[in-house]
């Protein structure tokens, strides 16, 4: 597997991801059009124009799926059996048409699953910055994720 073992995933871990991504205007619309959020800041260019920002804004939520997926080659592909929860998502500065998305991922904290016994519960801490180096994204997740197999 691509991924890593839960044995792999040690506390104070931090992956700085390889994998960038630029975020399109019609990423945004897409996933606007697809989750039926037709918030104006998001998909009304004029409308977006007399606001602080001056421009659209990436919707968040694509912005925080768009953050755990750069991470998954590095850490959980084929690796993980479930996502538990996610909390302290936050989005400290916009994300635009044209930025570029990258990612670390640091563990930090990791425990063997006290019902699955071939599982362990690992918790990554990811944070997204875009081209400039200014932080747009941070979100803690917990993942149920499969411990090595076993030979034999």
């Amino acid at each position: 597997m691509a991924g890593l073992y839960f044995e792999d995933l040690t506390v104070g871990l931090r992956i700085e991801h390889a994998l960038t991504r630029t975020v399109t205007e019609s990423d945004n619309m897409l996933f606007c059009g697809m989750t039926m959020n037709m918030q104006p800041l998001h998909v009304d260019r004029h409308f977006a124009a007399k606001t602080q920002f001056g421009q659209p804004l990436v919707n968040s939520l694509f912005t925080l799926g768009l953050l755990i997926g750069i991470s998954v080659q590095d850490t959980t592909l084929g690796t993980t059996v479930a996502n538990l929860g996610m909390s302290d998502t936050r989005f400290p500065a916009p994300l635009f048409h044209g930025d570029t998305l990258c990612a670390v991922t640091e563990v930090s904290n990791a425990r063997h699953s006290r019902s699955r016994p071939n599982c362990g519960i690992v918790e990554f801490m990811h944070k997204g910055f875009n081209q400039d180096g200014i932080e747009v994204a941070v979100c803690h997740r917990q993942a149920l994720m499969c411990c090595r197999p076993t030979e034999g």
